[in-house]
């Protein structure tokens, strides 16, 4: 029986992963003032003994702006620092598993209550709220604050926040970073002509629209050390007439992959509550093959990846290079141990878990 191709290495950049199973970034919405808690410290350490090849810490904010809710992790003081080094320490005590980041800012999706209290918009005057930045004057929806649009200067700023972040990422030994473009966050909100009607330099054509990205992107590579890879989640479609589309996102990722972009993690949606998304098993698996027709290095696949023979046929097949889980992880966080008893792999576990190997599955468990 030939070995699976989920369970084989995979190399972004200059980091080997074990295998090609990743946990998505996921928000906890319990950070104290963008500081990681115990709260932290105790999901990320759970995730990192699933034996999965690489676990991306949750959208981390870049500016106490650009937190989707105050309640947000964030990387932009040395307070936050601090507080993640010492969750890092206590998580990297009982796990070798490489640990990314992914860096973002909201922009007009900002300022939220948390999802358990409805997750609306906090208006700018209100308690815990603020003013929100977008490209352009246009609000998620009618429901919701209309956003500042940002000057020159002030995206300039931005730009040099997530370079920040990325200095303070390296300093913390992060092993990779993913920078936030999609899901309709400002990143997102730039590239998408359904939120971006400017008409200098960073709206209107395709090459202005995708230049903050591009910019970000440089200014994230240039800072953060070489062996490490820096990649970048996108939404490949808006899933709205008239927004942004999977030929433009196949466009952005070959200027991303003749940067050095090291990985690209395809997701979609998020900029537009008129967005129509067909929602099935591996619904956006076909976006992940069409920017990985176009592009060198490795592409993620996401979205309901639930069975590990439905992952095994995603990478198998050349769908993608790796899959990456998010709530399939929160529901099941051994979901790495049981696809390997499925698809007859061997996967890593802490010595003091190994006694609870089936005895069925008695070479399952990777020795330390």
């Amino acid at each position: 029986m030939p070995s699976p191709r989920l369970f084989e290495p995979l190399r972004l950049g200059q980091l080997e992963l074990a295998n090609r199973i990743l946990i998505a970034p996921m928000c906890q919405y319990s950070a104290n003032e963008g500081n990681a808690t115990d709260w932290h410290t105790i999901h990320l350490g759970h995730l990192a003994l699933s034996g999965a090849g690489l676990l991306i810490l949750e959208a981390t904010a870049v500016s106490s702006e650009g937190r989707i809710s105050p309640d947000d992790l964030g990387l932009w003081n040395d307070d936050n620092e601090q507080a993640l080094k010492q969750t890092l320490e206590a998580v990297r005590a009982h796990s070798d598993m490489p640990l990314g980041i992914q860096l973002g800012h909201a922009g007009r999706k900002a300022s939220t209550h948390v999802p358990w209290e409805g997750g609306a918009q906090i208006a700018p005057d209100a308690p815990r709220g603020w003013q929100t930045v977008a490209p352009s004057e246009i609000a998620y929806s009618d429901e919701e604050n209309i956003p500042h649009a940002l000057s020159i200067e002030e995206i300039g700023e931005i730009r040099a926040q997530f370079q920040r972040a990325a200095e303070r990422s390296a300093r913390l030994g992060i092993d990779a970073i993913e920078i936030h473009a999609a899901h309709g966050y400002l990143l997102h909100q730039f590239l998408s002509p359904l939120s971006n009607q400017r008409s200098d330099e960073y709206g209107g054509s395709l090459e202005n629209r995708m230049r903050l990205t591009l910019e970000v992107f440089d200014a994230v590579r240039g800072v953060f050390p070489q062996e490490r890879p820096v990649g970048i989640r996108i939404s490949a479609t808006d899933w709205a007439e008239g927004g942004w589309s999977v030929e433009e996102s196949q466009t952005l990722a070959r200027e991303l992959d003749a940067r050095g972009c090291s990985f690209i993690h395809v997701s979609s949606g998020g900029l537009t509550s008129a967005q129509q998304i067909p929602v099935g098993p591996s619904y956006q698996v076909p976006l992940a093959r069409a920017i990985g027709e176009v592009v060198d290095m490795p592409t993620i696949a996401v979205g309901l990846i639930t069975e590990p023979e439905q992952a095994e046929a995603i990478v198998a097949t050349g769908d993608a290079d790796a899959i990456a889980l998010a709530r399939a992880m929160l529901y099941n966080p051994r979901w790495p141990w049981h696809a390997a008893a499925s698809l007859g792999a061997q996967v890593a576990a802490p010595n003091q878990y190994l006694r609870s190997q089936p005895h069925q599955y008695k070479d399952l468990f990777l020795k330390k």
